[in-house]
């Protein structure tokens, strides 16, 4: 298989299900968001953490390639992408992740900046890709058809890696920085 294809050179790609769309539209632009927040989980891998972190955002990786490859799917085409989609069990997993990870934390009682150590300044950056991610994917859902599940996925996605960057810098002893305002 080439990697080339030459058939986008006029600034059109194909979607699952064979329409070809502008680059530029609202679906790309999602699915392209949605690549660059797993991209951003393999750098967060690539540069070390705990067995236990590394396998859940092995497992997310996996699952917002599932999340591409159905926004880059032809939405009135019923196309089999070859991949189970994610559904609530999926946002309940997320959902559990963050609850367990918290148990370990002190409660948050003032807003953070985003930092510590290395790891956490990557799942914080992260997670702005994400919410990124999750704001594209909100203005498609109001011209196109989106399952609410991607929505709830990506939204409890940010928040899980909120959590588990505050989770690496209590790990590494690194205090949360607060944010304390102008005046302070």
């Amino acid at each position: 298989m080439k990697i080339y294809t030459k058939t986008g050179d006029h600034g059109q790609t194909g979607l699952f299900g064979g329409a070809r769309v502008s680059k530029a539209s609202a679906r790309v632009d999602v699915y392209g968001e949605v690549d660059e927040l797993n991209s951003m989980l393999g750098a967060t891998r690539a540069h070390g953490g705990e067995p236990r972190t590394d396998g859940m955002l092995h497992q997310i990786q996996s699952e917002l390639f599932t999340v591409g490859a159905e926004l880059a799917t032809q939405p009135d085409k019923q196309v089999n992408v070859g991949v189970s989609l994610l559904g609530d069990a999926e946002v309940e997993s997320l959902e559990h992740a963050i609850d367990a990870l918290e148990r370990d934390l002190p409660p948050l009682t003032t807003f953070i900046l985003p930092g510590g150590c290395a790891e956490a300044a990557f799942l914080h950056l992260a997670r702005t890709t994400c919410r990124r991610a999750e704001r594209k994917l909100v203005a498609l859902a109001d011209h196109e058809t989106v399952r609410p599940e991607l929505i709830r996925y990506l939204n409890r996605l940010s928040d899980l890696l909120f959590v588990m960057a505050r989770h690496a810098n209590f790990r590494a002893n690194v205090p949360d920085v607060p944010w304390l305002g102008r005046n302070a």
